[in-house]
């Protein structure tokens, strides 16, 4: 598994990471064994948020739960959570009262003292900078949590934060796949006339801003062909794509999620894959992509089989 210290942080991190958002209705054996799973590939990062499950708070207790860990088991683990999204509107809430409150649930659901990364979900219309600089200076004042960052957040909504957030935003979740890849193939057809994914949507350019400003990108639903539609892998919709897959995965002897796991790992924004998954199979499928060297060549048949322009 390749690791790397994120940058804003002494956090050595793997570039895949276990999301727990399904772990609602998971036994503790279920649970555990994926866990297990994850630690054995060298996964050792795990991802929730607060509206995550059947109720507020409901994946980070089931994990808390399951896993009971020790002291030194929890020094072992990287806890990232997130905050912002009001589940009872729904509407979203970045305000400092919110915040404070999300995170004091947060670590009572989990059973720690501290969270090691906090992210706000997606983007508050309504947010007021200082009343997230006033909760992060409290948050890190305590103890309570590490690191901050974002979710699917614009370059601009960022910049809009940093003017009055004196810690770095160290993280900054997006949705990435090798068919769901708007923010990575708007740079690749820049310029050209009547192409459709060479419209600059959310301010454009993020991740280049992300690599300019020492972000992370961490990819979420990375095997998803759109926004929640179905994963591409193994479907009918993508044949040609798969059969580079398929190839792909002989040649480097690993399966096909791997592969499509290292699409993204092989970029050299050092970009993180957060796993979706509670198959213990898949997990360790995907986590044999977390190193592959994928060559220009291959990385770009891929994009180009998946339907995107390469010039």
């Amino acid at each position: 598994m390749k690791t790397f210290t994120m940058p804003g942080t002494n956090l050595v991190v793997p570039n895949v990471v276990l999301g727990l958002m399904r772990i609602a209705d998971k036994t503790d054996d279920e649970v555990r064994e994926l866990l297990r799973t994850a630690r054995d590939a060298g996964i050792d990062f795990v991802d929730h948020a607060d509206v995550y499950g059947n109720d507020l708070h409901g994946c980070e207790s089931r994990f808390a739960e399951a896993m009971r860990l020790t002291p030194s088991e929890r020094d072992e683990i990287t806890i990232q959570t997130k905050t912002g999204i009001v589940r009872e509107g729904p509407y979203f809430d970045f305000s400092y009262e919110h915040i404070v409150e999300s995170v004091e649930g947060s670590l009572a659901a989990l059973q720690t003292d501290r969270i090691d990364i906090l992210l706000l979900h997606r983007p508050d219309a309504l947010v007021e900078p200082e009343e997230v600089a006033r909760a992060f200076d409290e948050l890190e004042s305590s103890g309570k949590v590490r690191a901050f960052g974002v979710s699917n957040h614009t370059p601009r909504q960022i910049d809009l934060l940093r003017k009055h957030v004196r810690q770095p935003i160290v993280a900054n979740q997006l949705q990435l796949s090798i068919t769901h890849e708007p923010i990575i193939a708007q740079g690749v057809a820049a310029n050209m006339l009547a192409e459709q994914q060479s419209i600059t949507l959310d301010g454009g350019g993020i991740v280049d801003y992300c690599r300019l400003n020492d972000i992370t990108i961490q990819a979420w639903s990375p095997f998803q062909a759109g926004f929640f539609t179905g994963v591409f892998l193994g479907s009918p919709e993508y044949p040609e794509l798969n059969a580079v897959i398929d190839r792909l995965a002989a040649q480097y002897d690993v399966p096909p999620i791997a592969i499509a796991t290292a699409w993204i790992t092989r970029h050299p924004a050092q970009m993180q894959v957060v796993l979706g998954t509670t198959s213990s199979e898949r997990v360790a499928g995907a986590a044999r992509g977390s190193e592959i060297p994928l060559t220009r060549a291959e990385w770009y048949e891929l994009f180009r089989t998946a339907g995107h322009l390469v010039p």
